[in-house]
């Protein structure tokens, strides 16, 4: 089984495949002080729960945004899963080109959301990443990686708004009934969220006008399905598109093998 890990600035994602379907995920705050064996502890207990004890596991992948807790994420493949993780990086074998002037500088997870994307839908395409930063990343036809935009997420803000002005109240994210707000709440939730669906209606059609021909969009992350209620510029919801090209990306590249000095694992009665 592949155990595939992705670390956002938010949250991190766990999930095990078996080689045919998921067998499950869980959502973990990110913590760049969270030591391999606190992340072990916590999800032995889980994958328990779902029937699979770590001997199954004998492949790892890890996509990162946060070269901190890089470290303790290998540590717990190699002491808990004596599997040498695959980490996503723009010098791996994608099966695309990166058109950009410095590849290195992609963060991982939007080259992997271009992987799956180009792989389940086709080309060309936009994904629309919503996480702590709203990105927008465009594939063509060949499935090559063109760029794209990055934005500041919803959450942040939310949060910029509320520590700006001393008298707007920090708020929930939500579909305003009405654009026109009537009092301080509603109008700040109007803003956010009919301001959010302006920026992605606006810089798809950027996006299309510049590259010349249509785009499918495709959403992803945890508010993409709210933000779709807003508009019809979304050809398809996925929300497990990054862990997805993990998978994808791990099926196109060999494991790296473990350290020759590290003991190997031994499962007890």
């Amino acid at each position: 089984m592949l155990l595939v890990i992705d670390a956002g600035n938010t949250n991190i994602v766990f999930a095990v495949h078996d080689g045919t379907e998921w067998r499950g995920s869980w959502r973990l705050a990110t913590s760049a002080q969270r030591t391999s064996d606190e992340y072990g502890v916590w999800l032995e207990a889980l994958l328990a729960r779902a029937g699979i004890t770590p001997r199954q596991i004998n492949r790892a992948v890890i996509g990162t945004v946060v070269p901190a807790a890089l470290y303790h994420l290998r540590r717990l493949c190699r002491d808990w899963f004596d599997a040498e993780p695959l980490v996503a990086r723009a010098s791996l074998d994608w099966g695309f080109d990166i058109k950009v002037d410095n590849p290195e500088e992609v963060g991982a997870d939007r080259l992997l959301n271009a992987l799956a994307a180009h792989n389940h839908y086709g080309g060309p395409l936009v994904v629309v990443d919503f996480g702590t930063a709203t990105t927008f990343d465009v594939v063509d036809g060949s499935g090559a990686y063109l760029g794209g935009v990055i934005s500041p997420g919803i959450n942040l803000s939310i949060e910029a708004l509320h520590l700006a002005a001393a008298r707007l109240p920090r708020i929930s994210i939500g579909r305003p009934q009405a654009v026109i707000g009537r009092s301080t709440v509603p109008a700040m939730r109007s803003g956010i969220y009919w301001g959010y669906v302006g920026l992605i209606e606006g810089l798809l059609a950027r996006i299309e006008g510049e590259y010349g021909a249509p785009l499918k969009a495709i959403a992803t992350g945890g508010l993409a399905p709210l933000f779709a209620e807003g508009t019809h510029k979304f050809t398809a919801i996925d929300s497990d598109l990054t862990l997805d090209g993990l998978r994808l990306l791990s099926l196109r590249n060999p494991s790296p093998p473990l350290p020759r000095d590290r003991p190997r694992f031994i499962e007890t009665d």
